[in-house]
């Protein structure tokens, strides 16, 4: 297997990503009741090692498993921050001058607007490669930057090379501007190109 992805492959992620969180954006919307934008998403190959290096402190993971069309999993990094100001608005507070640690009851909302807004994700995919897809309930985990080891257990997969896709998520009145990164084992973000252009081949 090649260790990066072609301009074709990374187009076509690309594209996959835009379509599916643009469907988890809508989603994610109806559940904190303010706009969500989320922009069109950068792809690049990385290393396992600078996957965390654009945080600082503690992060929190969301990790998927695809139970059903494609074999594999994604994880989704998100600052505490974030989650914080997420949650507090999907349960009715203003988003703002949030503070403090995630706790289980800010992993359990995230866990649940995750779950919806992939679920959405996987119907998006199911329509473009033409096959059911699943996935299962999300894990949350809060992870400190410097704890590696608990990130390198989270994938199925051993590789030491990732697909990493960034997104600018912004809440609206100006509540949040921030970056989501979703990360696919590069194995796993090929099969799927193979798949799409078998399919539109």
């Amino acid at each position: 297997m090649a260790d990066t992805l072609t301009p074709i492959q990374k187009d076509i992620l690309g594209e996959i990503a835009n379509i599916t969180m643009g469907n988890s954006a809508t989603t994610l919307s109806m559940m904190v009741q303010h706009k969500v934008d989320i922009t069109t998403p950068k792809v690049d190959v990385i290393k396992r090692s600078s996957a965390l290096d654009d945080y600082d402190k503690t992060c929190v993971f969301v990790n998927i498993h695809y139970v059903k069309g494609i074999r594999g999993n994604n994880i989704f990094i998100l600052k505490e921050h974030d989650v914080l100001v997420m949650t507090d608005l999907m349960m009715g507070g203003p988003g703002t001058n949030v503070s403090g640690e995630v706790g289980e009851l800010q992993k359990s909302a995230v866990s649940e607007a995750m779950n919806q807004m992939m679920g959405s994700a996987a119907t998006s995919m199911s329509t473009m490669l033409r096959r059911p897809i699943d996935i299962s309930t999300p894990s949350v985990e809060t992870i400190d930057v410097n704890s590696v080891k608990v990130f390198e257990k989270m994938f199925d997969n051993p590789a030491d090379l990732f697909v990493k896709i960034a997104f600018r998520i912004e809440i609206e009145p100006k509540i949040m501007d921030s970056v989501m990164v979703q990360l696919y084992p590069l194995e796993f973000a090929s099969e799927m190109c193979d798949i799409f252009t078998g399919i539109s081949g």
